[in-house]
């Protein structure tokens, strides 16, 4: 009994062994211990959450979640070894004081990249976007090719990338072509002359989107009388396509075969006019 409890005497002395020594605290070996103790415990919780997280996900999108788990486990051994030390009886205050303003600057610069990779993370976790999706963005439409946890890349019509920050689709309002099918309405507008045969115009307006065969004929096109306008009686013929990256190409077919049928029967298109009176004087 007494060398079991000279054992943990020696056991306690040995831990009590001061390895670092200064006005400000002390670092023994059971503080080391201690630090080492708790850097394996949040590395499996860690590795435990990160599980959790991206287990219903498909393979590509949890490699998007490596980078910032890699971050996250490095924040929380700084904090986990300045928090064991303080508790410790070391006095971080100079060391804090000192890199208050390090701080600040950084709060500053990381704010955004916070910003943007917590909207990334919230994107893949909803899969409120996927690659693949045609999405308008300032004005700019763009095919969705790759998704990141900071930014989202896209294709626009031209051939060029636009980069994305993600926090945009969550801050702004961002218009998805494609969130619920990809089956997208299009419509081409067309003015005629005064007295044309509106139901002429509308049958011919028909029959050009129906023989289109990059068209859908379900659902149905159709066309509706918009307003009598200064010049034109203005029509709006509305069809369904699938390819809404290439509706601009789509509704250029629409437009040609629009004016070779005006013109083999014989409905114009007129162009702005003005009465202009000049008044003379003696």
């Amino acid at each position: 009994m007494d060398k079991l409890v000279d054992f943990f005497s020696g056991i306690k002395d040995f831990l009590a062994l001061e390895i670092y020594s200064s006005d400000s605290g002390h670092i023994t070996i059971s503080t080391l211990l201690t630090i080492v103790i708790a850097i394996i415990i949040v590395t499996y919780l860690l590795k435990l959450i990160h599980k959790l997280v991206t287990v219903k996900l498909p393979e590509e999108d949890q490699n998007k979640f490596q980078s910032i788990f890699g971050f996250l486990k490095y924040l929380f051994y700084i904090m986990t070894v300045l928090t064991i030390l303080h508790s410790s009886g070391i006095n971080l205050t100079v060391l804090l004081t000192a890199s208050a303003a390090l701080f600040v600057g950084l709060g500053f610069a990381l704010q955004y990249l916070f910003q943007d990779i917590i909207s990334g993370i919230l994107i893949i976790l909803d899969q409120s976007l996927h690659v693949g999706d045609i999405i308008e963005v300032e004005n700019k439409v763009g095919r969705v090719f790759e998704i990141r946890l900071r930014t989202t890349r896209a294709l626009t019509r031209d051939d060029k990338v636009i980069v994305i920050p993600n926090h945009k689709f969550l801050t702004d309002s961002i218009y998805n072509y494609t969130q619920n099918h990809k089956t997208t309405r299009e419509m081409v507008k067309v003015g005629v002359s005064y007295g044309s045969d509106v139901d002429l115009v509308t049958k011919l307006l028909l029959e050009v989107v129906t023989e289109e065969k990059s068209l859908l004929n379900s659902p149905k096109p159709f066309v509706q009388f918009e307003d009598f306008g200064d010049s034109a009686l203005l029509f709006s013929v509305h069809f369904y396509i699938k390819d809404s990256f290439n509706a601009p190409g789509l509704k250029s077919k629409v437009r040609y075969g629009i004016n070779t049928k005006f013109k083999e029967n014989n409905i114009s298109i007129p162009f702005p006019q003005r009465d202009i009176h000049i008044i003379t004087k003696n």
